[in-house]
């Protein structure tokens, strides 16, 4: 029987973020999230077509992984969502990889709702994708518009969960999350390998854990 994905075995993923830049350090702002010291900016991962395809790939793997497993560890899909716009292209790259159709929410013109892109059937089962999560708000809306369109929404994949309450929220909604890799993981990786400065990870690591900090949209 495969053994369970885990969030902590995608160092690779780390290695990639770093070399390509997407990680930075210093004081930032990012939706609700108030002086972060520690920034990843995933859409850079669009001008780098070999990762994103890996992307893809690890995806699609981690999913049949937990699949196959003789208690699946999520439900099985026929449709795949990308959150716009940070894991629209993620989700892009999984469909062509896999074949499984995708779907995504758009602005109506008078910016008052949301109207379904792409074909699908009421009662059919979506999997959701994003680049990061935070608190989790992104996530939730989606699916939260999905279900009104009576489609079913469990299990919902990011590459990044930046460990600050969005696993938590989404378990309130009946969302499972399934990330590739942890925020912390990621530090630990760029402190242990050299690659920043002691105090650039002790300030990121206690704004983790610091649970007075707001969650940010995503």
């Amino acid at each position: 029987m495969p053994s369970r994905p885990t969030a902590t075995g995608n160092l690779w993923l780390a290695r990639v973020l770093w070399d390509i830049g997407a990680v930075q350090f210093g004081d930032f702002n990012i939706g609700h999230t108030r002086h972060s010291p520690v920034y990843v900016n995933l859409r850079l991962l669009v001008s780098n077509p070999p990762a994103l395809r890996r992307v893809a790939r690890v995806i699609k793997e981690e999913t049949q992984a937990y699949l196959s497993m003789m208690k699946p560890h999520i439900a099985p899909f026929s449709r795949v969502a990308g959150v716009p716009f940070g894991g629209l292209h993620l989700a892009t790259a999984f469909s062509l990889l896999t074949g499984v159709p995708l779907i995504y929410l758009h602005p109506t013109h008078d910016g008052q709702g949301h109207v379904i892109e792409g074909s699908y059937v009421a009662g059919q089962t979506v999997v959701i994708i994003d680049d990061l999560i935070t608190g989790g708000t992104s996530v939730v809306e989606t699916a939260q518009h999905l279900r009104e369109a009576g489609l079913q929404v469990h299990d919902a994949i990011v590459l990044l969960d930046r460990n600050q309450g969005g696993r938590e929220r989404l378990r309130k909604y009946g969302i499972h999350l399934v990330p590739l890799l942890q925020l912390e993981t990621l530090l630990n990786y760029l402190m242990s390998s050299g690659k920043i400065e002691e105090q650039w990870y002790r300030r990121s690591i206690e704004y983790l854990r610091d649970g007075s900090r707001p969650g940010a949209e995503g």
